[in-house]
């Protein structure tokens, strides 16, 4: 398991490798979250939140919870986990810009595969 600044460490290193444009606008910046945070649509208690996009009328961050990476991702390899790591921020930044160009195509995405999720549980 990583603690909380090795988290931060890798995390701040992805941030730092990607292109500075896809940050535009994302006034409230990156914040990994110490909390594990469950989907309001978990069934068992076995669907957690591992990053989000947020938006308010003072603007839009990113937040990254490291409870929910520690409960999911806790006993991989460094490699490994730094990519799901990699995979999440990315996954939000896409939601940042696609909110900036008007498009929801990810939105519906996730969507989807809640969706799947419940059907897999027998709930939809």
């Amino acid at each position: 398991m990583f603690t909380i600044e090795e988290t931060n460490d890798m995390l701040d290193d992805i941030a730092d490798a990607m292109p500075y444009e896809l940050y535009r606008e994302l006034s409230g910046g990156i914040l990994l979250m110490p909390q594990a945070k469950l989907h309001p649509k978990a069934v068992d208690n076995d669907l957690y939140i591992l990053g989000e996009y947020c938006t308010s009328s003072i603007g839009s961050c990113i937040k990254i919870y490291y409870g929910s990476f520690c409960k999911i991702y806790g006993n991989l390899r460094a490699d490994l986990y730094r990519e799901q790591l990699r995979r999440v921020l990315a996954h939000e930044l896409r939601h940042h810009n696609e909110k900036l160009a008007g498009s929801v195509d990810l939105i519906l995405y996730d969507h989807k595969r809640i969706n799947e999720y419940l059907r897999s549980k027998g709930k939809l």
